[in-house]
């Protein structure tokens, strides 16, 4: 039987009773038509009759099923394949797993039975997005982490899996809206930290940036609705800019004889959001609002370059050309494929645009990604060369033994979103490295081994100590040493995952010996104590003795650096029955020996229930519910997100923290939807002010603050400098109201520029 089109006449369901009114009927044929009209106007080969038998399967298994919003179940299927087939450009084997991609999950269907009615390769690609949805962690933190490593196998084994996932995941962020609040964050912050940069990664630029807005929406919805209110608001005076600015390059191309397109592109509502976050500007002063792209039409791919050239040429001759902000992705791919010409002058108004110039086809592969173009059965193309050596980068790290969950999020997250170099080695040969980059970078990308004997480099000729950054068009050397040993303070020298992994894997060769004999003496210490030995244990533990690894703790305790004592038995039974209530409680159940027995020692703790919005209560004698987190400051009328601790408590992070990011990413059952409900109070806020140093403007500052606006502050510190100041204010206030209004006031003084609120 063939893989790709097996007889008509297997085993299909059985004919269950329609759940479906006759208008939702009409709707999901409708529906699939869109799938199959779309399918049919695309390159690929024209294999109707499968497709259409996968839907047929999908829509009888999932027959009497709903969506959470109440619509039929097999609209999402539907909509996955249209995302892949259209979005993504794939062809009928992913659409056809895209229908069936639920079926083994979510019913009594077997991947078996895939394989019987669709052939080998389609069950292949429907095990593989079962087995990233599927698995049993419970409650593990890492659960996201473990899920995400199985993605990137399947990964590296068909690259259609995960172009699927993506569809799926987009499609559950358009319609997030049924979702209750707490799976919002979940799913929003999961997306931001993990498939948005993936899909940037994979080159999926449209999605990626659908990805990032909608995040943003569900959690920041006033600020997206403000910011998307501010654009709107723009749209003609950024139009006219941009038609004056375009003008002359049109009349110029014109002359050229191309055939082309010129428009301006907008950055996304997040983009604009995350620069107004990072530079601490108001929307007023993102000046770079849209960038101007030119695609041009060419049938010969090897004219492509000489023609960007020539265009780029035409704009320096009409603007003044940025000197360090050209790009040329033409001559140097992008590891993702991406290929372009970017330049950056100055306009008519005195503001610097980007200009991006790209055939049609660098176009398409910018807006769907290459693996679009991916070719399954006949040889690889140089596309392909690219993405297969980071999917082997990718099984290099899935190689590590037992990395920390959150350490392989991270080390994953450090090459997924990161800028780019080109470097050479002595031989001319090209390597594309993250940016920062350093000679030991090339020397573990080289092999373990040069990297674990690495002494220093030779860059551009010129001996330079292994720590040095490398820029683009480098030349670099790597000098070895068999007497030299990898040391663990080479990991601050590192940029790329690859490097860190074989790095840490060098070391625990290394530190073996007394890792093994820490471990031993460790659950030893556990045993004689009747302490049991569990990952509350040694994770309590390693957080006494500040250690990051277990590897670290082991090692530690192995090579003679620290000891157990008394204290720590302590603090381990303590933690022991305090995790017992815990679940306890998590469980809805009472042991009411349990309590009694420990009344005296520890109030009783409400149960939380994680699928309601939270109160976060603070009374005028200072009782709350709640405990700030130490890491971003968050005060009353902040967005922010609830987390429930090993202790049981709600700690509560801003939504855009780095630390709330891993949170949500990591430890999705314990995120709680917040809302406060602050009666009083008086909580610490940082202000960054800057401005024109003048006679008598720090008077005029305290005196607003500490007299008109009945501030106490807590911290000041201010700075003047060839005619320039800058001051960092900490102070206490009731809630954010109080810090914009006198962010609003501080600006208002004569000769200040800026005063913005910062996470101290």
């Amino acid at each position: 039987m063939s893989s790709e089109n097996p007889s008509a006449s297997v085993t299909a369901p059985a004919p269950k009773a329609s759940f479906t009114t006759p208008e939702e009927d009409r709707m999901i044929e409708a529906a699939f038509k869109e799938v199959l009209d779309g399918y049919l106007a695309s390159n690929h080969r024209k294999k109707v009759e499968i497709i259409e038998r996968a839907y047929r399967f999908a829509k009888e298994a999932h027959s009497g099923i709903r969506r959470r919003s109440g619509e039929p179940y097999i609209l999402h299927p539907i909509a996955v394949a249209k995302i892949a087939s259209q979005e993504i450009g794939l062809g009928s084997t992913s659409i056809c797993a895209a229908l069936l991609h639920d079926v083994v999950e979510d019913t009594d269907y077997t991947v078996e039975d895939i394989e019987l009615n669709f052939g080998k390769k389609i069950a292949q690609l429907v095990e593989g997005l079962t087995k990233i949805s599927g698995g049993i962690f419970g409650d593990k933190a890492s659960a996201q982490a473990e899920n995400f490593r199985k993605l990137l196998l399947t990964m590296s084994e068909d690259i259609r899996v995960v172009l699927i996932k993506m569809a799926d995941r987009l499609h559950n962020m358009r319609t997030l809206g049924s979702m209750a609040p707490n799976k919002q964050y979940k799913i929003a912050g999961e997306t931001l930290y993990i498939y948005a940069p993936l899909a940037h990664r994979l080159g999926l630029f449209a999605i990626k940036t659908e990805l990032e807005n909608l995040s943003f929406k569900y959690e920041h919805p006033e600020a997206f609705e403000r910011i998307s209110r501010q654009i709107a608001s723009t749209e003609k005076h950024r139009t006219d800019i941009y038609n004056d600015f375009a003008k002359p390059i049109r009349a110029r191309l014109d002359e050229m004889g191309l055939t082309y397109e010129a428009k301006a592109r907008v950055k996304s509502v997040y983009s604009i959001w995350n620069k107004m976050e990072t530079k601490h500007i108001p929307f007023e002063e993102v000046y770079d609002l849209y960038a101007a792209r030119i695609i041009f039409e060419c049938d010969d791919p090897a004219k492509e370059k000489a023609i960007c050239w020539q265009i780029y040429s035409a704009i320096t001759d009409i603007y003044r050309l940025h000197p360090d902000r050209t790009r040329d992705w033409i001559s140097n791919p992008k590891v993702n494929g991406y290929q372009a010409l970017h330049l950056t002058v100055m306009g008519s108004d005195g503001n610097w645009v980007e200009v991006q110039i790209r055939s049609r086809r660098m176009d398409e592969i910018a807006e769907k990604g290459f693996a679009a173009h991916w070719k399954y059965k006949v040889g690889e193309g140089d596309e392909e060369s690219e993405l297969n050596a980071w999917l082997h980068t990718i099984k290099d790290i899935l190689a590590d033994p037992e990395p920390n969950a959150l350490d392989f999020l991270d080390t994953l997250k450090l090459n997924l979103f990161s800028s780019e170099i080109v470097v050479f080695t002595p031989k001319g040969e090209l390597m594309t490295l993250p940016n920062n980059s350093t000679v030991l970078d090339v020397a573990f990308s080289l092999h373990s081994q040069i990297g674990c004997h690495c002494i220093a480099g030779k860059v551009n000729h010129r001996l330079v100590p292994l720590s040095q950054k490398l820029n683009s068009g480098d030349q670099v050397e790597v000098l070895t040493s068999q007497s030299q040993q990898p040391k663990p303070e080479w990991v601050d020298f590192l940029a790329t995952a690859k490097g860190k992994t074989r790095l840490r894997k060098a070391l625990r060769g290394l530190q073996q010996p007394a890792i093994a004999k820490g471990k031993e003496l460790f659950v030893q210490f556990l045993r004689d104590n009747d302490i049991k030995d569990d990952n509350i244990a040694i994770t309590k533990v390693m957080g006494l003795y500040k250690a990051h690894t277990r590897e670290e703790f082991y090692y530690q305790l192995g090579n003679g650096e620290i000891a157990l004592n008394d204290y720590v038995v302590k603090t381990l039974r303590k933690e022991s029955s305090k995790t017992k209530r815990l679940f306890l409680r998590l469980l809805g159940r009472d042991d009411q020996e349990e309590t009694r027995d420990n009344q005296a020692a520890e109030p009783s703790r409400p149960k939380i229930n994680t699928k309601e919005t939270y109160i976060l209560r603070y009374d005028e004698d200072g009782n709350t519910n709640f405990r700030f987190s130490d890491c971003c400051n968050p005060i009353p009328g902040d967005d922010v997100l609830g987390f429930i601790d090993d202790d049981g408590q709600v700690v509560v992070h801003n939504l855009d923290c780095p630390r709330a990011s891993l949170l949500k990413a990591s430890y999705g059952p314990r995120i709680l939807s917040t809302r406060w409900e602050v009666n009083s109070g008086r909580f610490l806020a940082h202000i960054h002010i800057e401005g024109i140093d003048r006679h008598g403007i720090l008077h005029e500052l305290i005196s607003l603050i500490s007299t008109h606006l009945s501030l106490d502050i807590r911290a000041l510190d201010i700075r003047a400098e060839k005619e320039v100041f800058t001051c960092d204010l900490s102070l206490l206030v009731s809630d954010v109201d109080g810090v914009n209004d006198l962010c609003q006031k501080v600006r208002k003084i004569q000769g200040v520029q800026r005063a913005t609120r910062i996470n101290a």
